[in-house]
């Protein structure tokens, strides 16, 4: 059995220490970027972070398996509890400055994200389920070994007549636009990242929908903190709950949103 207060104050912390060295290669503006083999980028801040935090995460939980976005030979393992991480979400924000970019690290039990944290250091911003797993946001400045002033939070109660959207901000396409264009719309926010999950788990707006790739570990802490807040994630396809141990660990389009938003199947 985890121990979840543990896991709270493990993952808190190796978060905080990835964004300091991730703002260190940030701050320094002397970064390159390599391409994988899937095309997406990837840059020293990414694998510094990703080293930090596995190091981290196996020196704690060593009989709980890890899946991490930059250690290829991760992703062919399988079980039904997991660690699951993206040092560095939002690599293209990252490359261009804008400050959207957050890590993430998040426990999945039987296909479900149940914890999870997503810092964004360049905004300042830390959100994280506690160890009952419902969802806060810790106000800055963050200290290593103990947590600052904690607020609750909770989802919209959504007005399906003048709802908020948030979208991609480097993967907005049409048939978003299009899909968007089924809700009565009062202000659209673009995000990186995510923090869209975030923007939802806090009331900052009402639905994110996903039109396009990502995988698990670019979700699942998201994915964690809006399920603690009330929210939930749903397959753009029909509906049914966003799952986790998918093989090869690709998602599906996926919809987040706060309950109260009356859903328009893709």
């Amino acid at each position: 059995m985890l121990d979840y207060s543990k896991l709270q104050d493990a993952m808190r912390r190796l978060a905080l220490e990835a964004g300091d060295v991730i703002m260190e290669i940030y701050e320094s503006g002397d970064f390159d970027a390599k391409v994988k083999s899937d095309d997406s980028p990837v840059t020293a801040a990414d694998e510094a972070a990703d080293a930090l935090i596995s190091a981290g995460l196996r020196a704690a939980f060593p009989d709980v398996l890890l899946v991490t976005e930059e250690q290829a030979a991760s992703h062919s393992e399988k079980g039904d509890t997991f660690l699951i991480v993206d040092p560095l979400d939002g690599t293209k924000e990252f490359l261009h400055r804008r400050g959207d970019f957050t890590v993430n690290i998040a426990l999945v039990e039987d296909g479900v994200p149940t914890r999870g944290v997503v810092y964004a250091p360049a905004k300042d911003r830390l959100f994280y389920t506690t160890a009952d797993g419902t969802s806060v946001e810790e106000a800055g400045p963050f200290a290593k070994e103990s947590a600052g002033a904690l607020s609750p939070i909770k989802v919209a109660d959504s007005d399906n007549a003048a709802l908020l959207v948030v979208a991609s901000k480097s993967h907005r396409d049409a048939a978003t636009d299009d899909y968007i264009g089924k809700y009565n719309v009062r202000d659209m926010k673009s995000a990186g990242s995510s923090l869209k999950f975030c923007l939802v788990a806090t009331g900052e707006a009402d639905l994110y929908p996903r039109l396009g790739r990502t995988m698990e570990w670019d979700t699942a802490a998201g994915h964690a903190v809006l399920n603690g807040a009330g929210g939930a994630v749903v397959r753009f396809d029909d509906l049914t709950p966003l799952t986790y141990g998918k093989d090869g660990y690709a998602n599906p389009f996926f919809i987040a949103y706060a309950p109260g938003v009356t859903l328009h199947q893709g």
